[in-house]
């Protein structure tokens, strides 16, 4: 059986983007997100949290960091009553890393290295799945997943052309795609 899914990009559409956060206490949720991704679960889409994390390449945090800030983020979404099915993450970065991070990879959005490891281990159907994130790399990832819908969030952001053609909708935050999609 196949399933459908929420694929979501962390920084910028789960919690706002400060940049490099690794610790609870500097994690922000985005406004209703929670309520947001509980529709989408009463739905039957299961989520997935597909992130770039070049801080960890960088030297900012350690991939250990990082999976104790996930482990808070899922157990806050559990308080919500949502399960988050999967995080993947990349660690790479191609110009500005520590050796063993240095690298062109397939995990690194805009490559669908990420989604297509999701879809694989969960059993996701991508003609009935959607992307949100708030970078062109998203929007590219999901495209070359052959994700059926991407969505653009704001995020507080402008973007170019590019961007916006990449979507099929935008909106202002993961709070706004309940109302487009469901």
């Amino acid at each position: 059986m196949q399933y459908k899914a929420l694929f979501l990009d962390r920084d910028g559409v789960v919690n706002v983007d400060h940049g490099y956060v690794y610790q609870p206490e500097k994690f922000e949720f985005v406004a209703g997100v929670f309520e947001a991704c509980q529709a989408f679960v009463n739905a039957g889409y299961k989520l997935i949290i597909v992130t770039n994390q070049s801080g960890i390449g960088r030297g900012y945090y350690t991939e250990s960091d990082f999976h104790v800030l996930t482990d808070w983020i899922i157990a806050q979404f559990k308080t919500h009553n949502v399960d988050i099915e999967g995080v993947y993450f990349c660690p790479h970065h191609p110009k500005n890393a520590l050796p063993e991070y240095l690298k062109e990879c397939m995990c690194r959005k805009p490559a669908p290295g990420m989604l297509l490891q999701g879809i694989t281990e969960h059993h996701i159907d991508p003609s009935q799945s959607i992307m949100v994130g708030d970078k062109l790399s998203d929007m590219q990832a999901a495209s070359k997943a052959n994700i059926a819908t991407r969505v653009l969030v704001r995020s507080g952001q402008a973007f170019d052309a590019s961007a916006l053609d990449a979507a099929d909708y935008v909106c202002d935050s993961l709070a706004d795609v309940p109302a487009l999609l469901l």
